[in-house]
């Protein structure tokens, strides 16, 4: 997902959230999701690191990518919320 459509999420959001159809998103909501990807993070960078076979480890940085962008994206969220 681009940060143009995650903008627009964002935006439907607070539509949403201006009818009163939606709750609040804190700040510290972010970083509490932002500390498991975080965690889940360096736990697959260790799997990557402990993996023997080449498609193991393929597969484990195919799902270390998404982590990142998910922190990429929750870390602009949190920006934005700012």
């Amino acid at each position: 997902m681009g940060l143009k459509k995650l903008a627009a999420k964002v935006e439907d959001y607070n539509a949403r959230l201006e009818v009163g159809k939606a709750s609040k998103i804190k700040p510290r909501h972010v970083e509490k999701v932002l500390q498991k990807l975080r965690a889940k993070q360096a736990a697959l960078e260790a799997e990557i690191a402990a993996a023997s076979s080449a498609d193991k480890k393929a597969r484990l940085a195919g799902k270390l990518q998404i982590a990142r962008t998910h922190i990429e994206r929750a870390e602009w969220l949190r920006r934005e919320l700012g």
